[in-house]
């Protein structure tokens, strides 16, 4: 009885052993397979997986964004420079006549002489404190005095060099005493000129923008990502621009999502970006992820089963049934990743009929 009950599980066993094997694989003759119309190929490695195409709009990073303005208020009487020329730093844009600028220097002249008299006493005190000819207290007027004149010119000089004027220009002034209400303003990088903001013959009040400018070895992509397809798209994915040769890199995912159109903001930057995008300008997108495991395989070589997706491997007597993920499509095919080498042999077209030859035998969908 006992051996009865032995050889029944065995035999158990073996039928359902059969059936699984039976499962993972599809038995055929090669007539059987020339009738079935497959038609066999080679899977094709790739190192890219397309994620996305999206809108994106060039922007200029704020830390590369820069305003000239003027430091005093005037009459612009001359301005340099044009929307899209490049300047270098130090390079004069714009000139101001001010006449501000003309009390500055002024009370800076006025301040510089004070200084020298200031400084003849200190120095003749010195003297005939060191003789004996006067007592401390004298030499210690006479010195509080000096730093006086030399603090108040100090003052002066910063005040004239916040104005706008250079260190040249005022030793310049300081040297022949000519006052000049001109006031050249002077290019704080070497950038772009993106917008001007004023016109020659325009009063301008202090501080009011004259130029923008922008350094345009970086840019920004700014992508608005669907928030449903947001799960797939990760810091540091590439980013291809639509006809053109321009690479970027997912920098940042945004944590909010935009209430009109349920986008979240994702940012791509663009290291020495060519001159085939500029800021303002609105592109289109594909965003990639890198991979070393992804084959690309045409859509009709996956079947579908019970939300799962196969492909159908070569082998000596038939085809193994191998589960895939599909990773990511485009067009008419699929990248898919899984167990496989690259070296399999797979049905790329007939994947139908080996998968009701499959569920006949084994399964149901």
């Amino acid at each position: 009885m006992k051996l009865s009950k032995a050889l029944l599980f065995i035999g158990l066993a073996m039928f359902f052993g059969a059936t699984l094997q039976a499962e993972e694989s599809i038995q055929l003759s090669q007539e059987h397979f020339n009738n079935l119309g497959v038609t066999l190929g080679k899977l094709e490695r790739v190192n890219q997986i397309p994620l996305l195409y999206a809108p994106a709009k060039v922007t200029i990073p704020p830390t590369h964004e820069y305003i000239v303005s003027a430091s005093q208020a005037g009459l612009v009487t001359r301005l340099n420079a044009a929307v899209g020329d490049k300047v270098k730093k130090g390079d004069v844009m714009a000139q101001i006549n001010s006449s501000d600028l003309l009390s500055m220097q002024r009370l800076y002249l006025k301040a510089r002489s004070e200084l020298a008299i200031g400084q003849l006493a200190y120095q003749r005190d010195k003297k005939l404190l060191e003789s004996g000819v006067i007592p401390e207290r004298r030499w210690q007027e006479t010195q509080s005095q000096y730093n006086a004149f030399l603090s108040e010119a100090d003052e002066h000089r910063q005040l004239l060099e916040i104005a706008g004027m250079s260190a040249s220009d005022i030793n310049h002034l300081g040297k022949t005493h000519k006052l000049s209400g001109q006031l050249n303003i002077y290019a704080p990088v070497t950038g772009i000129v993106i917008e001007r903001m004023a016109v020659a013959g325009e009063r301008v009040d202090n501080l009011a923008p004259i130029y923008r400018m922008g350094i345009l070895d970086e840019l920004w992509l700014e992508i608005a990502i669907p928030q449903e397809r947001l799960g797939t798209i990760r810091q540091g994915d590439k980013v291809l621009v639509e006809n053109s040769l321009v690479k970027a890199e997912i920098s940042l995912l945004g944590q909010s999502v935009n209430l009109e159109n349920q986008s979240v903001l994702a940012r791509a930057i663009v290291k020495n970006a060519q001159s085939t995008i500029r800021p303002g300008q609105k592109i289109n997108i594909q965003i990639i992820h890198e991979t070393d495991n992804g084959f690309k395989v045409p859509n009709v070589a996956i079947a579908q089963n019970e939300g799962k997706s196969f492909i159908f491997i070569r082998t000596p007597t038939g085809f193994q049934i191998s589960p895939i993920t599909v990773l990511g499509k485009q067009g008419d095919e699929s990248i898919i990743g899984g167990d496989l080498t690259g070296d399999e042999e797979i049905a790329v077209k007939g994947a139908v009929a080996l998968k009701a030859n499959w569920l006949g035998l084994g399964g149901s969908e």
